[in-house]
C-alpha cells in the first residue's frame, strides 16, 4: 500500500495492539494472529504488533496495516522499542506497513542519539512510513523535524522525565493535534470508549488500544484490584 492509503485506512478509526511478551501466558504468534482476526472482525482498522515473527503471522490472518514494532532489551541502552537498525531491518523485511520506533530523548544502543539513529534509517529506508513513539511535546516536536510520519503519545508516562503524567494524556495529544500538522496516534491507559471518545474530540488521527482489549491477565488483575479497593 502506499503512505496515503495505509494512513487514511487508519483516520478516524481504531487500531488495536495485539502483543504477548514471553513471560506473557498468551505469548504465541498463531494466538497473537487470532487476536488480530477477532479485532478485525469488531471493527479494527489496523493492528500493532511486536516481533518479525508475530507480524508475519497476522499479516497471514488479517489485511489491515500493521504498526510493526520490535522489542529488544540491550545492556547500554534503556530504549527497548525498536532500538537498533537491526530491529528496523527485521520489520522491513516482514512487510509491516508502519515501523514504530522509540522516539524519545533517552540515548540508544551504542551511544547513538535518536537522530544519528534515525537520519540512517531514513537514509536505508527512505519510502517507509515511520511512526515516533513519544513521552513529551519536546520528542514530538523533534520526530517532526526529522521526518517521521506519525507522532504517537505512546511512552508519555513511561520515560523517567514523565513518570508523574497522568494517562491517558490529553494534554499532549491536543498539543500535538494543534500544533504538529502531522498524523497524531493516541495511545497509552486508554481503557474506556469515553476515554477513545475523548482522544478523538481532541483531533487525534488514531487512537491505539492495547491491554483494555488484549490482555487477559492485566484486566483480570484490574478486577481484582477494584475488589480489594471496594473491599
Amino acid at each position: 500500500m502506499k503512505k496515503n492509503e495505509v494512513l487514511n485506512r487508519l483516520r478516524g478509526g481504531l487500531v488495536v495492539s495485539c502483543q504477548a511478551l514471553e513471560t506473557e501466558p498468551l505469548h504465541s504468534p498463531k494466538i497473537m494472529a487470532r487476536m488480530a482476526s477477532a479485532a478485525q472482525e469488531g471493527g479494527a482498522v489496523g493492528i500493532r504488533a511486536n516481533s518479525p515473527d508475530d507480524i508475519a503471522e497476522i499479516r497471514r490472518a488479517v489485511d489491515l496495516p500493521i504498526i510493526g514494532l520490535h522489542k529488544v532489551d540491550y545492556p547500554d541502552s534503556e530504549v527497548y522499542l525498536t532500538p537498533t537498525m537491526k530491529e528496523v531491518d527485521g520489520l522491513v523485511k516482514v512487510g509491516a506497513d508502519i515501523i514504530a520506533v522509540d522516539a524519545t530523548a533517552r540515548m540508544r544502543p551504542g551511544r547513538l542519539t535518536l537522530r544519528e539513529f534515525f537520519t540512517a534509517v531514513k537514509q536505508k529506508y527512505p519510502d517507509r512510513i515511520f511512526m515516533a513513539d513519544t513521552s513529551c511535546y519536546e520528542e514530538g516536536v523533534e520526530a517532526k523535524a526529522l521526518g517521521f510520519d506519525l507522532v504517537g503519545t505512546t511512552l508519555s508516562g513511561y520515560t523517567e522525565y514523565t513518570r508523574d503524567v497522568k494517562l491517558p494524556n490529553f494534554d499532549l495529544m491536543k498539543k500535538y493535534a494543534e500544533t504538529l500538522g502531522l498524523p497524531i496516534v493516541a495511545e497509552g491507559g486508554i481503557w474506556t470508549p469515553e476515554q477513545l471518545r475523548a482522544a478523538f474530540d481532541l483531533g487525534v488521527w488514531t487512537a491505539v488500544v492495547g491491554t483494555a482489549i488484549t490482555r487477559p491477565r492485566e484486566i483480570t488483575r484490574r478486577f481484582v484490584d477494584a475488589m480489594r479497593v471496594f473491599g
